[in-house]
């Protein structure tokens, strides 16, 4: 099993930023792609970016490109989404999730393991 443990998540006002860390234990991290994702009260959860398992491919949604900045460091087993130029519809719970066929992947269903999540809030 693998575990992933969200952490850095806060309250910021718009424009702020804020970087998130995922931590993983249990079972080799640097196989695994990683994904972020974030889910908004009364909102499904969106994709939010992807990196591959050797950090060679990156992916992002488009309301986050150029904002936010997929990272990983696999000799501490961790993840991390560096998030800037905060706004207010960044609000969310966001979560990592590690994926065991190593590329990108946007959608759920494709990641095997999930965080607990960690709450952002934006104020305006």
């Amino acid at each position: 099993q693998v575990q992933l443990v969200e952490s850095g998540g806060g309250l910021v006002q718009a424009g702020g930023s804020l970087r998130l860390s995922c931590a993983a234990s249990g079972r080799t991290f640097s196989s695994y792609a990683m994904g972020w994702f974030r889910q908004a009260p009364g909102k499904e959860r969106e994709f939010v970016g992807t990196i591959s398992w050797n950090a060679r491919v990156t992916y992002y949604a488009e309301s986050v490109k150029g904002r936010f900045t997929i990272s990983r460091d696999n000799a501490l087993n961790t993840a991390y989404l560096q998030m800037n130029s905060l706004k207010p519809e960044d609000t969310a719970v966001y979560y990592c999730a590690a994926a065991s066929r190593g590329t990108i992947a946007t959608m759920a269903g494709n990641y095997n393991y999930w965080g607990q999540g960690t709450q952002v809030t934006v104020s305006s």
